[in-house]
């Protein structure tokens, strides 16, 4: 940015200028982009609670693409960021609040992920239907209900058998999370001091959950949106060119299936993407919390307050075996 650039306005660009004073300071180097978005993610935050119509009022063509432009964006980060590091600093004044977000946190993982689990029992079931009505019945196609019935090709069924396993991968990983079900290469994380494993830990969630989360989300959330709506955004567009944009939108969501009559529903894939992103960086969250307060409080708060599930008595060598 040019030295002679006369900006005008703080956090936004006074009428008749092109430029607000925060805007050239954040262009000043990464530092100063860091702190100026921070800064400014108070009043991105205020804004949207008081003006909700802006971006929830979805019947305005130009309402619906500022939530996607901002639900992938730069500000959205730093207001998720801003949020985050308030809270920490208020758990870290008053552990008992921070362990009700560990416990909330992870709460929320059991929950959607005891619900979504029963998805591979249904996988398995259908996948017993199908094989019934191809080599018994020989019947081409499935209906379901009364008058009038839900009626696909078997390949249809066959096909929407990725979604269930979809459903558990994604929306369970949180959960496997909590239970320790989760398959680790450990070659000196077991033999560590307890302060050292909560350490790492803490590393883990903070340099590789995260940030392979949000790099996720933010190229997920365009992805799923291009297969909704035309015509397509991307997650390299400015918000003035989606506005432009905005004139020609439309649904347009995506029915194409891999053959003829198979599975049409392809967009609630892209939607777990999402989904996805969503329940690692929560559960990244509740992991560096549990760290940092185990590593606080010593080992007599190993496992404090975590809901496993258990086999029952005199199982317990079974339980949380890979």
């Amino acid at each position: 940015m040019a030295e002679d650039d006369v900006c005008s306005g703080f956090f936004r660009a006074a009428e008749g200028a092109d430029l607000s004073c925060l805007d050239k300071f954040q262009d000043s180097g990464m530092v100063q982009f860091i702190l100026g978005n921070l800064l400014e993610a108070p009043y991105n935050l205020v804004a949207a609670v008081v003006q909700p119509g802006s971006w929830l009022n979805w019947s305005d063509s130009q309402s619906l693409m500022r939530f996607i432009y901002y639900g992938g964006s730069v500000e959205f980060f730093f207001v998720c960021l801003f949020a985050l590091i308030v809270l920490t600093v208020v758990g870290l004044w008053h552990r008992g609040i921070m362990w009700a977000c560990v416990r909330g946190l992870e709460w929320f993982a059991n929950g959607v992920g005891r619900l979504f689990a029963w998805a591979g029992l249904l996988m398995v079931l259908q996948q017993i239907i199908i094989v019934f009505m191809q080599r018994i019945f020989t019947r081409p196609d499935i209906s379901f209900g009364f008058g009038i019935p839900l009626q696909f090709d078997i390949s249809w069924f066959a096909e929407e058998l990725k979604l269930y396993n979809a459903l558990v991968v994604c929306l369970c990983v949180s959960y496997t999370m909590v239970q320790g079900g989760h398959v680790r290469v450990d070659l000196f994380y077991a033999g560590a001091k307890f302060r050292t494993k909560r350490v790492v830990d803490m590393f883990g969630a903070l340099f590789f959950m995260i940030p392979f989360a949000v790099v996720t989300w933010m190229y997920g959330w365009f992805f799923l949106w291009r297969h909704l709506v035309t015509p397509n955004p991307s997650a390299s567009d400015r918000l003035d060119l989606l506005l432009r944009k905005a004139r020609l939108l439309k649904w347009n969501v995506e029915t194409i299936g891999f053959s003829p009559n198979g599975f049409n529903g392809y967009f609630l894939f892209k939607l777990l993407l999402s989904a996805f992103c969503i329940m690692v960086i929560l559960q990244a969250i509740a992991v560096f919390y549990r760290a940092l307060l185990e590593f606080r409080e010593g080992p007599e708060s190993e496992n404090k307050y975590l809901d496993k599930d258990t086999l029952g008595e005199g199982e317990e060598a079974f339980e949380g075996t890979h």
